[in-house]
């Protein structure tokens, strides 16, 4: 399927030479790539939406705080209300300001009492408080100011509560936004954190709108075309809130994760599925192998594949245990799983672990692709030392030197996007369709090994020009390939291509 795509092998990547080219006949062209690459190294142009990308907006609290003081002074104009009372209803019914609407000019009265704003029909007789006591609400209970003060204070740092009712047994009267300020005093943290409360249910109430899951960012995100549960079989959310880069999560699901390609329907199954398997799991994760020629143990320190056993120099792939040799232009079908032995198990014992055999197939290459891109992760520190001792033993200046961790980035991405193919695999019904799915599935994860093996090998001050072309020409490469994959898996989804072999939320 990669030749009938958007872009081809041949387009892009020399299987003799092993690097980019735009135009075989242009011997500058390489250079040219390099320019193009450290101006910006993103294969598209700015502003342009892909199939598998979704528009979203990020928002601050400053932002979410203004929509509602928007819709406040709406619901105050319409009923002729101030702006603490157009809160409370607006908080009461979840911020739906038509279903507001409809309520309240049915019934008034009861709205009001149903949000904690109207008085009691008799107000009850207080006895006479001492002095210092707080204004009291319409409820007319009244309590000292400190006591206000450590209750409000205890519901919000304590119970995160933005719903503050009157201290008086069985009171239903809110207390309005004004009046938790003033008991606050000069508590600012406690208000602040009062109105970050406000916020997080108004977006609780949204459902275009999703709070980040980063710990104590407050920013949140708009993102209406994944607003509903039909849209998310045909679409993938993933959005990244203004705060930071790193802040990138699903908007359709709870999973916090990057999980392109596959939806989250999907995505939930697969987990699950890992989960059921825990412990089947948990031994897969080992980070030790036996050499299948000498059966010394080997440890995996790297994100690169391509294993040497230090003891007797086999040369094998740490994901099949196979040769090393036989992983080259033909790729060996590493990804692929033989359906054939499934087929031919004929008894319950053999079906049994026929099934077992190709979970655990999908599930190491899922979770090695997982524990290589942590690998990936760590090899940041390694690589900035390497950019520095390509600076002290070359002309190169500390920008040109960006390729090597501009390579790290593209490699982690892209055992992100290869981790979720497995799981998309797993479930994909067998067939041609799958068939062309694995064909870039392939294709991606060769190249990927193929620049982490560049960006791992020991530096060579001589080899510096020359490996900086080679990581320059393989980073855009990859980048080229991962697009196939995210993309025709997008349009897949769009045009119902995909059939599963097990019932996915959403699908027929």
């Amino acid at each position: 399927m990669s030749t009938d795509n958007e872009y081809s092998d041949q387009d892009y990547y020399d299987e003799d030479e092993d690097v980019l080219l735009d135009d075989a006949e242009d011997e500058s062209a390489s250079e040219m790539d390099i320019d193009a690459f450290d101006a910006d190294y993103k294969p598209s142009g700015k502003g342009k939406h892909k199939v598998y990308e979704v528009e979203y907006e990020s928002l601050s609290q400053g932002d979410i705080e203004k929509m509602m003081k928007d819709d406040v002074n709406n619901i105050s104009g319409i009923f002729g209300v101030d702006g603490d009372s157009a809160s409370l209803l607006l908080r009461h019914f979840e911020w739906n300001k038509e279903k507001l609407i409809e309520k309240f000019m049915d019934n008034a009265a009861t709205v009001n009492a149903a949000a904690g704003i109207s008085a009691p029909e008799k107000p009850q007789s207080e006895p006479s408080q001492p002095s210092g006591n707080a204004s009291p609400l319409v409820c007319n209970h009244k309590f000292c100011t400190s006591c206000w003060n450590a209750y409000i204070t205890s519901k919000i740092r304590t119970e995160a509560e933005q719903w503050i009712t009157c201290m008086a047994e069985d009171c239903k009267t809110v207390a309005p936004n004004s009046f938790v300020q003033t008991s606050l005093q000069s508590e600012m943290k406690t208000w602040q954190r009062f109105q970050e409360l406000l916020v997080r249910h108004f977006v609780s109430c949204n459902h275009n709108l999703k709070y980040c899951p980063y710990p104590s960012c407050t920013y949140t995100v708009s993102c209406p075309s994944a607003a509903s549960k039909s849209s998310l079989t045909q679409i993938v959310p993933v959005v990244v809130c203004g705060a930071s880069s790193t802040h990138k999560f699903c908007f359709g699901c709870n999973i916090d994760d990057d999980h392109r390609p596959v939806v989250c329907g999907v995505a939930r199954l697969w987990l699950q599925k890992c989960q059921d398997d825990s412990e089947t799991a948990n031994w897969i994760k080992s980070n030790t192998k036996e050499c299948s020629k000498c059966q010394s143990t080997i440890e995996k320190n790297g994100g690169c594949n391509h294993m040497t056993c230090k003891k007797c120099k086999y040369e094998f792939c740490w994901v099949c245990m196979g040769p090393w040799s036989e992983h080259g232009t033909a790729w060996y079908s590493c990804n692929r799983y033989d359906e054939k032995a499934s087929v031919d198990a004929r008894d319950a014992q053999s079906k049994s672990r026929a099934s077992l055999e190709r979970y655990l197939h999908y599930y190491n290459r899922w979770a090695n692709h997982e524990q290589s891109a942590k690998l990936s992760v760590e090899l940041h520190a390694k690589t900035e030392k390497k950019m520095e001792e390509m600076q002290m033993s070359s002309d190169l200046t500390w920008i040109e030197v960006q390729f090597m961790k501009k390579a790290v980035d593209e490699v982690f991405k892209c055992r992100m996007t290869l981790k979720w193919t497995y799981a998309m695999a797993y479930y994909l019904e067998s067939g041609n369709q799958k068939e062309l799915f694995e064909d870039n599935q392939r294709d991606l994860e060769r190249a990927v090994e193929e620049l982490s093996e560049l960006i791992e090998q020991p530096l060579d001050p001589e080899i510096v020009p020359s490996l900086r072309q080679k990581v320059t020409d393989k980073t855009v490469y990859v980048q080229k390939r991962n697009e196939i994959v995210l993309e025709d898996t997008a349009k897949g989804f769009l045009e119902g291509r995909w059939s599963w072999n097990a019932p996915v939320e959403g699908f027929d």
